[in-house]
């Protein structure tokens, strides 16, 4: 397999396209110029001498999931540019929420796919220039072309790559195809797959129907966010067998109704010891043993590790029936309408900070991708981006973001480097059209 993080990214600025061509012309174009470059022989910037210009004084508000907006990536972010950077973490809801009532106590939004399609139908957005974002011809081509290892990522649910263009800076819709002009920087993705115990289990887990196997009744449990939540459901009755779905993403009120009565009826039988809506609640409930099988993200797997306890991070590939394959996710940076002047130059330096290499090698340590491999590499030993990046066995004693040892020498990163994992992604995180019906069925599941 060809590893598309030893190309550097597709770009296409606005400058190389020509008016009237064809996004077809444009990617086909992307993708040749991709061909036959290869990271291993690319200069690796070392950590980035960003002038610390004439900021001081100046706030920048940067809020968003917990998983995504941390405060130590402020902390380091703060010390390097000599402005201040503010965290704070809300849950999917009340970001949204907050984006849209308070637009103005906000400058840095940080946002999924599905959160842009909501700012930009309020106009909440500026679009980001690309050309200002010195890194963007390093940004994989998942993003900017929605092409990777030569096939076109998966459209269940909504790809990063469906909503990361706009027209101009007014940022006034959402464009299919390359432009100057983004309506989100990609900061952080991964892809999420069931968690398991393997002292418990006595098995290596392949496959989503293992989350409502029989032999794990009382001992799974189930993410309660309910956009996400039904589609690790989804998945685990599309493997199965009990239908599939024409779009996981975006489910017709049937798949909806048939989804949640199954879940409804595994209740019912005693099946789920517990759902889970916050990190913390997905660690203890693994680490203590109350739970053998369930959703999980990657960060809660490293802390489990590091407790010393066995976890696994299921590698779901894509299966030759086309059942089975990780559920995608992203988040970004989008530029608030209101920022102008001295803010403005100081968020754009912020947003080229965080290509830089730090934030990157520092994700990477729980299990996180940089939309820019070759800046993380700059900031990791050659065995830590072997391991995290690559999938290759562990030349030295891997250790989580905390200095706690989680992978011993020779082990492999579950599911492999990340060429495996995001050649098989089989949806994204969304909102689907019908999400009010949706929450009102997962509402019945929760009340069964």
């Amino acid at each position: 397999m060809t590893d598309e993080i030893n190309k550097p990214a597709t770009a296409v600025t606005a400058t190389a396209i020509a008016p009237g061509t064809s996004r077809r012309s444009m990617l086909k174009a992307a993708a040749g110029a991709a061909v036959g470059t290869a990271l291993a022989g690319m200069p690796i910037a070392g950590f980035p001498q960003i002038m610390k210009r004439d900021f001081q004084g100046i706030t920048l508000r940067h809020i968003g999931v917990s998983y995504a907006v941390q405060r130590e990536i402020g902390e380091q972010a703060s010390k390097d540019l000599g402005f201040k950077i503010e965290m704070q973490n809300l849950d999917t809801s009340a970001s949204i929420t907050r984006f849209v009532t308070q637009p103005n106590s906000v400058d840095i939004a940080d946002m999924e796919g599905w959160q842009v399609k909501v700012a930009m139908q309020r106009q909440l957005l500026q679009g980001i220039d690309s050309k200002k974002i010195k890194e963007f011809d390093g940004i994989l081509p998942i993003f900017t072309t929605g092409v990777y290892e030569g096939r076109k990522i998966s459209r269940q649910g909504i790809s990063p790559y469906e909503v990361m263009y706009t027209e101009s800076a007014a940022a006034k819709k959402i464009v299919e195809g390359q432009q100057q002009y983004l309506t989100f920087l990609p900061q952080v993705f991964n892809a999420d797959s069931l968690g398991y115990r393997p002292d418990k289990v006595g098995r290596e887990v392949t496959e989503w129907k293992d989350l409502i196997d029989p032999k794990f009744a009382g001992r799974a449990a189930i993410l309660d966010i309910p956009n996400i939540g039904i589609m690790d459901a989804a998945q685990a009755l599309e493997s199965r067998g009990d239908l599939v779905y024409g779009n996981k993403g975006n489910m017709t009120k049937k798949e909806i109704d048939i989804t949640i009565n199954a879940l409804i009826d595994l209740k019912k039988k005693g099946h789920f010891r517990a759902s889970w809506s916050t990190f913390e609640q997905s660690v203890e409930l693994m680490a203590s043993g109350e739970v053998f099988i369930q959703s999980m993200w990657s960060p809660a797997v490293t802390a489990v590790l590091e407790k010393g306890i066995p976890c696994v991070y299921a590698p779901m590939a894509i299966k030759p029936n086309g059942k089975e394959g990780y559920r995608g996710w992203c988040n970004g940076m989008s530029l608030m309408k209101h920022l102008s002047g001295k803010k403005l130059e100081a968020a754009y330096e912020y947003l080229n900070w965080y290509y830089s290499g730090w934030q990157g090698a520092y994700v990477a340590r729980h299990g996180y991708y940089s939309p820019v491999p070759r800046t993380a590499k700059s900031q990791m030993t050659p065995a830590e981006f072997d391991y995290w990046y690559m999938g290759k066995p562990a030349a030295e004693v891997i250790k989580s973001d905390h200095g706690q040892p989680i992978g011993a020498i020779n082990t492999v990163r579950d599911g492999g480097s990340l060429a495996q994992r995001f050649s098989n992604i089989a949806c994204w995180n969304t909102v689907m059209d019908e999400n009010q019906y949706m929450v009102q069925r997962w509402n019945e599941f929760k009340a069964a």
